[in-house]
């Protein structure tokens, strides 16, 4: 359901994603993980066509990001951590607007609305202006325009700034559901608790390259610790940095 195949981008001599592929199936619930600027928003940027790669492909339902950009994006969505809105609209009119570029019937774009508004608690919200939001709140009527027309796949970059923990808990247990009805969904984040309790697979990128992708347990027999995953995390960016300190002073 998505892929990434040799998926390199270059800034002049930077190489911030460097030959990265890999590919998670639908259904799957996915964390990517990285210390800063390990090229994680770089990479979910390429995914959901922000920014063109240097070469490689993303793939979305089997669409190419890139030559089949309508196609990939009627089947996606994505809530970066701190999304865009239009700040003059209302909630509702925003998520009307949402809703009739994905040609939803007003019927239906209605009923969506009603149920994840509810969800989401914004009930009290739906008439004021986007601009007098919170961040918090501005971000819970992200992530309701991005369920309105049940995607394929739904990208998240840090989905919890800014969520109190009631309404994290809200989105986590939206995210298993629809997961657990075909719904791919890839997360970026550096809140390894939730990589822990919702992945069913982990990536973990440093210094632009996927250094490991596996289940938790996978990771830990991989890094030779047990426990909690931070502890893990740790030792395999800790490791990488060390292996390529050798290299380049052994060379």
């Amino acid at each position: 359901m998505v892929e990434l195949r040799n998926l390199v981008k270059r800034f002049g001599d930077l190489v911030a994603v460097d030959d990265v592929s890999l590919k998670v199936e639908a259904g799957e619930f996915f964390a990517l993980l990285g210390p800063n600027a390990a090229g994680k928003t770089t990479t979910i940027r390429m995914l959901v066509g922000l920014i063109r790669p240097t070469s490689g492909s993303a793939l979305l339902a089997g669409h190419d990001v890139q030559s089949e950009p309508l196609e990939a994006r009627r089947r996606l969505a994505y809530v970066p951590d701190f999304p865009f809105l239009y700040d003059k609209l209302t909630p509702w009119e925003f998520l009307r607007f949402t809703g009739q570029l994905f040609r939803m019937e007003e019927a239906a774009i209605r009923a969506r609305c009603e149920e994840l508004v509810r969800r989401f608690n914004l009930e009290t919200f739906m008439a004021k202006t986007i601009e007098g939001l919170s961040h918090g709140t501005r971000q819970r009527v992200a992530i309701v325009s991005a369920l309105m027309h049940d995607p394929e796949v739904f990208v998240l970059d840090e989905p919890m700034v800014g969520l109190d923990p009631h309404h994290a808990r809200v989105l986590k247990d939206t995210l298993r559901e629809r997961a657990s009805r075909g719904m791919t969904v890839f997360i970026s984040t550096h809140q390894l608790s939730i990589a822990e309790e919702m992945a069913d697979r982990i990536g973990i990128m440093h210094e632009g390259r996927m250094l490991v992708v596996g289940t938790g347990d996978e990771l830990r027999a991989r890094s030779g610790t047990s426990g909690a995953l931070e502890r893990t995390f740790l030792a395999l960016t800790e490791q990488e940095a060390n292996f390529r300190e050798e290299r380049v002073h052994g060379g």
